[in-house]
């Protein structure tokens, strides 16, 4: 069975707190794991929540700030002492290709796993593209350069065995029919329906700007930082960051089905007045406050006819 699930391995912004880890998250897409911006204690936060390196084939790397990065040198460690058999590519900004060699070589250890280094550089762009999923990034607004990462999966048809029935066509035919598109007068489009891929989207420390709405349009599920609270949004901008409901009134104008919000200041210290501004924001989606070790599953998909 295929599994699709969002992994929480850490959610504090800047400084771990006793019940938040420094950020982390791995996304479970079908046996392909991608690991979001591991910060420090991410190898134990893995074990915590029972995922392992062995299934990382990415890693993507949003900035080179500690609490997204400072994890890299231990989990690089940790692929090449279980020998993962696969090679794992990392995605990072390329302006800090120093800092990312700094932490991949940072103490002696054995290299056995083939690390593939695409960095990403400009305004963004298509990272990868796999039977399974494209990988594309958009460039954000922090004080340091910083990308978003999407995953959108191809469109496909699923075949209706209902219709397949009423039009007789059945066993090796049905291979045919989706081959050529037609057989013997009767069209794919009349015996199946569109089925649209599904879309995930990270998105870490920014200011408001063009590539937050251009990562978030129509995903399933958007992870995104929402480190203050609306009162302090000055400080938000300031810093390059978003409030609650600056995450919140983007999910709702880009038809966001999941929003998942993290990356929390240590000032506040009751989680729920982020769910409660972004409500108050308007997005009236499924919303998840994420706490570290939780599960997120994607939401089931909807068929389009």
């Amino acid at each position: 069975m295929s599994v699709r699930e969002l992994v929480v391995l850490g959610t504090a912004s800047q400084v771990p707190t006793r019940h938040r880890n420094h950020n982390g998250y791995l996304l479970r897409w079908d046996g392909q794991d991608i690991l979001f911006d591991p910060g420090e204690g991410t190898q134990r936060q893995m074990l915590r929540a029972g995922v392992a390196a062995h299934d990382i084939d990415r890693i993507c790397v949003t900035h080179f700030h500690g609490d997204h990065s400072l994890g890299l040198a231990g989990v690089i460690q940790r692929i090449n002492l279980d020998q993962v058999p696969h090679p794992v590519t990392a995605h990072y900004p390329a302006s800090g290709q120093h800092f990312f060699d700094r932490l991949r070589y940072a103490t002696a250890y054995r290299a056995t796993v083939e690390l593939t280094q695409t960095p990403v550089a400009g305004t963004g762009g298509v990272l990868a593209t796999t039977a399974a999923y494209t990988l594309d990034s958009h460039r954000l607004s922090h004080p340091v350069e910083s990308y978003g990462y999407r995953l959108t999966e191809p469109d496909t048809r699923r075949m209706l065995p209902a219709l397949l029935k009423e039009h007789g066509i059945a066993g090796p035919d049905v291979g045919r029919l989706q081959r050529e598109g037609v057989l013997g007068g009767v069209t794919l489009e009349q015996v199946s329906e569109h089925r649209r891929g599904q879309r995930f989207a990270f998105v870490m420390d920014t200011r408001l700007c063009d590539g937050v709405y251009a990562l978030a349009e129509e995903c399933d599920m958007l992870v995104i930082e929402s480190t203050f609270l609306d009162e302090d949004e000055k400080l938000a901008t300031d810093h390059g960051h978003l409030t609650a409901g600056q995450a919140a009134r983007v999910a709702k104008e880009s038809g966001v089905r999941h929003l998942v919000l993290t990356h929390f200041s240590q000032r506040y210290s009751d989680p729920e007045l982020f769910e409660t501004q972004a409500r108050a924001a308007g997005f009236d989606g499924e919303l998840t406050v994420a706490q570290d070790l939780i599960r997120v599953p994607l939401p089931p998909r909807h068929q389009h006819h």
